[in-house]
């Protein structure tokens, strides 16, 4: 995956999809808001669907499997042209597996044990997750502090919303924020797709700040 438009937009939407026919039309919305890529989280039955269909409808866009904890679900990730892959937790076993793909995993981290251990395998770009629940922006700062230097970002992810990006934002490790404010199950679920896509500007809008 090219991180370039992550890195642009600075903004990751966390799809929960449990409908593969609300794919291509949340897809939609992203793209006329000007978001070109998403995250779908292999939390539901469809959710490799989802992502073929997306893939397929809009070759443009650039999707990535959250929740990947298997390593053996890889492969089938970069078969079906998967464009990165994002784990709550650090597992030595996944990372391994994906670097051998030459996959982009993106991994979950909240102590400074599990930064230093990503930091050994050759991982600049990580997850913090739970974001909110493990101290907020105050902790990605904390951690920031002695971690900087190295060239690490972060992708904090887990209970933010609107209100709380400026604060998150204004920590220099923090390469784009991971949100599902914007693209909830319940907004999905009811087709309100024209309001994903207003959202959605709104969240850019704050991002680009």
């Amino acid at each position: 995956m090219s991180l370039e438009a992550l890195y642009k937009t600075r903004l990751v939407p966390v799809a929960v999809i449990k409908n593969a026919d609300d794919a291509e039309p949340l897809a939609a919305a992203l793209l006329e808001a000007g978001l070109p890529h998403i995250e779908v989280t292999l939390r539901t039955p469809c959710a490799m669907e989802a992502m073929e269909r997306i893939l397929k409808a809009y070759p443009q866009m650039t999707v990535g499997a959250g929740t990947v904890i298997d390593p053996n679900m890889l492969p089938e990730l970069v078969d079906k042209g998967i464009g990165f892959g994002v784990s709550p937790g650090f597992n030595p076993k996944l990372i391994e597996k994906a670097q051998s793909l030459n996959f982009q995993m993106i991994p979950g981290v909240i102590t400074p044990t599990e930064v230093e251990l990503a930091l050994s395998h050759g991982l600049k770009l990580l997850k913090f997750f739970p974001a909110e629940q493990a101290g907020g922006a105050a902790m990605l700062k904390a951690l920031a502090g002695p971690y900087g230097h190295t060239g690490v970002q972060f992708v904090p992810t887990g209970g933010i919303n609107a209100a709380k990006v400026p604060d998150y934002l204004s920590t220099p490790v923090t390469a784009a924020i991971g949100g599902s404010w914007f693209v909830s199950g319940k907004l999905v679920e009811a087709g309100e797709f024209a309001e994903i896509t207003r959202l959605t500007k709104e969240a850019l809008a704050l991002t680009a700040k």
